[in-house]
């Protein structure tokens, strides 16, 4: 595998991100607010149906999946930026196979979302949300395994997409219809097991949901699946999406 061209376009993904404050703001100020208007919007008409009555805690694990969910998929309209411009296809001609192309934008993307994860994990901690006694170097790097499955996925779907669309408006359009229901279905405000059956056989086909699982285990201790399914599922999901974006991004013409 190519490592070196691995790590130069991981490296790009990273600089990108870091020079452009808007998009890291967005990234952060979106789910704060959710987190916000949704905690005391619906604390109290949900905390006798979370588990130990606290909802603040409850949809933490799941705002965190929601940033990594937004920051990842739309990363990759990168891709139609980076055709429109040239520079796509200067990748593409080069002695570089598109499989370690996908590779180092996905891994570059993930690590971008993660650090918006991260940030609001600490500011969970700081403001009391998760007590930092609650948590240990095991619980701290499962959350941290979720959280590059969560953000690698969604990173590996978005460039399976943008890699078939040529216009940033038909790609926001179709992430729109997308996202939505794969977020709303997911568990992030409210418990799975809540839901009518009819909508939980739709939650289980949700990956996000998996992820958001994954995260309430490492963080609270509880979760609505066996973390190990939730790792299962994510894995599989993760590995499908990277299989799928390489195989289009061979498919496309320099």
């Amino acid at each position: 595998m190519e490592f070196s061209s691995i790590y130069t376009i991981w490296l790009r993904e990273i600089k990108r991100f870091m020079k452009d404050k808007t998009r890291y703001l967005g990234g952060l100020i979106n789910p704060i607010g959710y987190f916000v208007i949704m905690g005391f919007g619906l604390g109290g008409a949900f905390s006798d149906v979370v588990e130990g009555g606290n909802y603040m805690q409850f949809i933490l694990p799941g705002i965190i999946g929601m940033a990594l969910l937004f920051t990842s998929i739309f990363s990759a309209i990168s891709v139609i930026f980076e055709r429109q411009f040239g520079f796509l296809k200067e990748m593409l001609v080069a002695p570089i196979s598109r499989t370690s192309i996908v590779i180092g934008k996905v891994l570059g993307s993930a690590t971008t979302a993660m650090l918006n994860g991260v940030v609001l994990l600490l500011i969970g901690i700081v403001f009391g949300i998760i007590p930092a006694a609650q948590l240990n170097p095991v619980s701290i790097l499962i959350a941290l395994v979720f959280m590059l499955l969560i953000a690698s996925s969604f990173v590996a779907l978005g460039l399976a997409l943008a890699a078939k669309m040529n216009s940033m408006e038909g790609f926001q359009f179709v992430m729109g219809f997308l996202v939505m229901p794969v977020f709303l279905l997911s568990g992030v405000f409210f418990p799975i097991a809540n839901l009518p059956d009819f909508l939980q056989v739709l939650a289980y086909i949700d990956p996000l949901m998996y992820g958001i699982e994954g995260l309430r285990y490492a963080l609270l201790g509880t979760s609505f699946i066996s973390p190990f399914i939730a790792l299962g599922a994510l894995l599989i999901f993760n590995g499908l999406m990277i299989a799928v974006a390489a195989r289009l991004f061979k498919k496309m013409s320099a």
